[in-house]
This record gives C-alpha cells, structure tokens and sequence, in this order.
C-alpha cells in the first residue's frame, strides 16, 4: 500500500492547535513532530502526518488543507507539502498510548487516555485527555504555566470560566479541585474536544460546555482572526464568576479586560480572580496596562522561557 506524507512547519505557539484541529481526521500514532533544524528560525516544529493511499485520499487531503488554511493564512504554519511513499516510516508505527506523563505544579498529572499509570499519592489529580497533542496537552509552555496558577488560586465554592477552552484540561482541572466550571470555545472542534476530556475524566456533573463567547468577544470573529464566523453565544458579563482562565492571544486579553473585570464576583470580602496565559513577555506590558485600566492588580506571575501567566485579582 502507498501512504501520502503531509508535512508543513509551525511555530511554538501552533504546533498543539495543528493537531487539535486535525483530531477527527488523522489517528495520533501517524502524526510525527520534530524539531524543526533548517533556516528561516521562525519555525520550531515540523510535522508529518501520513494517510493510506485510497479512493477517498485527495478528498481528505483537501479537507485536511481547509481546517488548516487559518493558521498558514495567519503566519503560524508553512504551506502543506504532499509527498507520495511506497510505505509508512518505521518511527511512525509505534504504540503512542503511554507517550504522555506529565507532572506539572505540585498535583497535576497529564496522562493520555489509555496510560495505566497510578497516581503515587493520594494528593496527585490525574488528568486524562485523548491520544492527539490537542491544544493545551500540557506540552505547552502556556498551558503549564496556566494549571501552575489554576493549582495556587482555586478554592472548592468556585464558580469558574474556562475562556477559550481548546482541549478542555484548564476546565478538567478546576472541577478536579472541586470548582463548577463554564467552558466556551467559540470553535467547535474545540468544544467537541473539551466535551470528550470532560466525560473522559467524569466531571460532567461539574463543567458544562458551549459554543459561546463572553462579552463583546462574540463579535471579534474566530480567534485566529481573518474570515468571520457564525453567531455565537454571549455570555453576559454580570459577576457571576469567582475565577476566570484564559489561555488565550494578548489581543483577545485586551479587548476583553473590561468585560473581564465586570465578568467576575468582587465584594468587600471577595476578590474576583483572573488568570490570563497564552501570550509572550513582549506582550505583557501591553495586557498588564489594559488589566489595570480595567480595574485589575497583578497578584502572581509564572514564566518559561519567553511564555508568562498572570494572575490579576479584581481589589
């Protein structure tokens, strides 16, 4: 059987939004990721994704090509390259279920859905997501920072908004720490993927999940910009919320940190709170100006390499 090698290069920031975006048409064990170790250095990733040879194969190529058209459209990704191979790569065809255990802050463990791994303490939280490196796997700089501050600030009685909910492991771990979460994506291969990690990991009495925006994020198109998209949902902005996470673009961070502001419960006796990641330290000025007009005081900061995650509290 012939194969067809796809391969295009990414950048740290889409190399997890790739396969999330691809999770319902390429099987986890024929996606490849490497080091990307040619010029220009904008790229950090290159990855190969192989596909059988079959009647149905140029009709999947062309879809493959449309759900990644934004982020080469975007400058995230290199163009997709198509390769014809007499058969399938040997490092491919290897048994990926327990690839992934990760130790992040001092409880969460990431795990892929089939690891049979036991927790070694009964203070460990496992979480579980599907064999793909969906957005916020835990690979990433900014999703590790994010649960580093999730860990440190969220209390049982919460009531919590997961804002750009991508793989749904930030929702998953506020309801794991025994907070009630809304989630929202306004993509819905992102919801679909939040959902699936939700049931996964038995919290659905916890999280509930929706295509929605908060806010005037309804009218800010999709989150990777360019075409617009359908109506979506708006979450009013009414103090209904204890903790807000947003691993999201600084842009989207500034358009809504008033609406952030507004979003969450602030009392005499309680400060809202509001953890934002997802963006790099030439940007932090920027999100911390706009979280301060807002109303914001910077509480906590965590950082990797170029990524932050900041935490505001709302007095």
């Amino acid at each position: 059987m012939s194969w067809i090698e796809l391969s295009l290069d990414t950048t740290n920031e889409a190399v997890d939004w790739v396969c999330t975006l691809l999770a319902n048409e390429i099987a986890a064990e024929d996606i490849h990721i490497s080091e990307y170790r040619d010029s220009p250095a904008k790229w950090t990733f290159t990855i190969q994704m192989y596909l059988p040879e079959d009647t149905q194969i140029y009709q999947r190529i062309d879809a493959i090509a449309a759900i990644l058209k934004p982020l080469h459209r975007t400058g995230m990704t290199s163009e997709l390259q198509t390769f014809v191979l007499d058969q399938k790569p040997t490092k491919i065809e290897q048994n990926l279920e327990n690839a992934l255990i990760r130790h992040i802050g001092d409880r969460f463990v990431i795990l892929s859905a089939n690891s049979d791994y036991q927790p070694s303490n009964s203070q460990e939280i496992v979480l579980r997501l599907q064999n793909s490196l969906a957005f916020g796997s835990g690979l990433h700089p900014a999703t590790i920072l994010s649960l580093q501050l999730i860990e440190r600030y969220t209390q049982p009685s919460f009531y919590a908004l997961d804002l750009g909910s991508g793989s749904g492991i930030l929702s998953v771990a506020l309801a794991k720490l025994g907070a009630n979460v809304l989630a929202i994506d306004n993509d819905h291969i992102a919801v679909s993927a939040t959902q699936d990690a939700v049931e996964r990991n038995q919290v659905s009495s916890q999280v509930t999940v929706t295509k929605a925006s908060l806010g005037s994020a309804s009218q800010l198109g999709h989150w990777m910009g360019g075409d617009s998209i359908e109506s979506v949902t708006e979450i009013k902005a009414n103090g209904q919320f204890d903790l807000i996470a947003a691993n999201i673009f600084a842009r989207v961070h500034i358009s809504l940190a008033a609406e952030f502001y507004k979003a969450l419960r602030n009392t005499s006796t309680h400060s809202g709170i509001l953890i934002t990641a997802g963006y790099t330290s030439d940007r932090e000025e920027d999100v911390t100006s706009a979280m301060i007009e807002a109303g914001f005081t910077v509480c906590d900061r965590a950082q990797i390499d170029e990524w932050i995650a900041i935490s505001y509290h709302t007095f």
